[in-house]
């Protein structure tokens, strides 16, 4: 892939910056900005976080401004205290990081939960003393504020970490999960694929797991404005985990300038063992956005239901309204990841389709004749760019329509119904594609370091037959699997078929579940105008 013919080679690096950088990162920074909107305007609904003044009100800008402090200090100790001085030592420093920063972010949130959190409040227009104290004793009803703003932020904080390590356990060479992909490679490329599938898919349960817990524990506290901080909590380690996740397409495309320029093989092994931790931080980020977008997504969610007054009872899982849509929002996003990942294809159509034109045109460049013409990089970037501002606009329309169309014919309570389909569906999927993906690229990885071991018939070196022993069974050598052996094509394929799952279904499935339930909050004065929030349809509220 990093081969100098290979015309293709740069659209691959420019694909790992505007992908795992300025994707990732617009994707992280609308998180950041989603979760504190919904804060924002949950606790403006509240008399008592009104009354209690401007600091309180913007607590959770607090948040972001002691995150990004917390992991400026902490950026020092990899920088300075301890480095990585050794390959083994690369991903322990990274993950080291990532630690540092949750438990600084953890220590210094309580003091300003102390400073800027009243010990009482109602989450409601009412004042604590007439809401609460007259017996009506609800979730809303808030008793130790400051350490109940602590405890959901560090649930946040301390869930998005083992949702991180979690990642990198199923989706790094380190650990058996992927070694498992790996040799099952062995048998070729159809049984890499099934093993690969049922690692995404058995990667879900802690991760979902741990979301629903911290989703107890903070709406058991402070109803959705706990959901809101512990989405900001989890984020609070942003700068720290944006960073180890850039570092991953850094390493990828030194390793393919390494290849291209035909350095020496020793600092191609080098590059690719920073690639190989650079993957697995990739994977964690990941996992970070995905965990965070469903977060925010429910604390958006949430100030919907708070901002259409007729839904503040709560909505009723039994109307035939709500649970219609819930069926149609857990199907979404299956329809988003097919267009998703059939758009990937055209264009990869499209891309090796002008690479065997240029094979075919330009004389010598295939077989790497020394003088030929240079292969045209432009024109790759140019088709690869073209498509992907092309095959964009059908799932934008999707995500962005969906909710509209629903909130103006159905009415509000269909809309939530959709919201939490999408989420319910939507976190469960990226997750799995995200790590298949992961692990997929890491078991390719694996076998080109020589990692994997294959037991293999001994052959006598005069005659080329099978050797037996007494008993007339062959006899088996152990034989290492490297680049050009069966095993790494069956790795390459399932690579191949695994990058579309992580660099495009997966992350772009956060977009889904955030854009549309912050669509839904921005018309939602608007889908209360029609029919008192009941829709065109004008659709009577019942239960089964």
């Amino acid at each position: 892939e990093d081969d100098p013919r290979n015309p293709a080679t740069i659209a691959d690096n420019v694909g790992d910056n505007v992908g795992d950088v300025a994707g990732m990162g617009s994707d992280l920074f609308g998180s950041f900005g989603e979760a504190t909107c919904a804060a924002l305007v949950i606790a403006a609904q509240s008399h008592d976080l009104v009354s209690a003044g401007w600091d309180t009100l913007i607590f959770p800008l607090y948040i972001s401004s002691v995150g990004i402090l917390v992991c400026i200090a902490t950026s020092f100790v990899a920088t300075d205290f301890r480095p990585v001085r050794s390959e083994a030592s690369i991903e322990e420093v990274l993950k080291t990081q990532l630690t540092l920063s949750t438990v600084g972010m953890t220590v210094a949130m309580f003091p300003v939960c102390a400073m800027f959190m009243p010990q009482e409040f109602y989450l409601g227009p009412k004042s604590f003393a007439s809401a609460c104290v007259e017996g009506v004793n609800t979730s809303k009803c808030v008793t130790m504020g400051p350490m109940s703003a602590f405890c959901c932020i560090a649930a946040g904080l301390w869930g998005g970490l083992i949702i991180g390590f979690v990642t990198e356990y199923y989706t790094s060479h380190s650990y058996s999960p992927v070694r498992e992909v790996a040799r099952s490679t062995e048998t070729g490329a159809a049984t890499n694929i099934i093993y690969g599938l049922a690692l995404g898919y058995k990667s879900t349960i802690i991760p979902v797991g741990i979301l629903a817990g911290i989703v107890f524990v903070a709406f058991s506290l402070m109803d959705m404005y706990g959901v809101a901080l512990a989405a900001l909590g989890m984020l609070g380690t942003l700068s720290t985990c944006l960073a180890i996740d850039v570092y991953g397409p850094i390493c990828d495309n030194a390793g393919g300038i390494a290849e291209m320029a035909e350095l020496p093989e020793a600092v191609r092994e080098k590059t690719d063992a920073l690639d190989a931790a650079g993957n697995t931080t990739a994977a964690i980020g990941k996992g970070f956005a995905i965990g965070s977008a469903a977060l925010v997504s429910l604390a958006l969610t949430a100030a919907f239901v708070t901002r259409t007054e007729v839904l503040e009872n709560g909505v009723n899982l039994l109307n035939p309204t709500v649970f219609a849509f819930l069926l149609i929002g857990s199907m979404l996003p299956y329809w988003f990841s097919a267009m998703t990942m059939k758009s990937v294809g055209i264009a990869a159509m499209e891309m090796v389709k002008e690479v065997k034109r240029q094979f075919d045109t330009i004389p010598g460049l295939l077989e790497g004749t020394p003088g030929h013409a240079p292969p045209d990089h432009a024109r790759c970037i140019k088709i690869s760019t073209d498509a992907s501002l092309r095959e964009m606009v059908p799932p934008a329309i999707l995500v962005m329509t969906a909710p509209i169309l629903t909130g103006m014919f159905f009415g509000v309570e269909a809309v939530v119904g959709l919201l939490a389909g999408g989420m319910a569906s939507g976190v469960q999927l990226a997750i799995s594609a995200s790590n298949t993906g992961g692990a997929w690229d890491n078991a390719k990885k694996y076998v080109e370091k020589g990692g994997l071991y294959i037991d293999m018939p001994k052959r006598d070196e005069v005659t080329g037959e099978i050797m037996r022993d007494e008993f007339g069974s062959p006899i088996l050598v152990s034989v290492r699997q490297r680049k050009g052996s069966e095993c790494h094509k069956a790795a390459v394929v399932g690579d191949t078929v695994g990058d579309p799952l992580k660099d495009t279904s997966g992350p772009a499935l956060n977009i889904l579940m955030k854009l549309m339930a912050i669509i839904s909050l921005v018309f939602a004065d608007f889908f209360m105008s029609i029919n008192n929030g009941q829709g065109y349809f004008n659709i009577p509220r019942r239960v089964f």
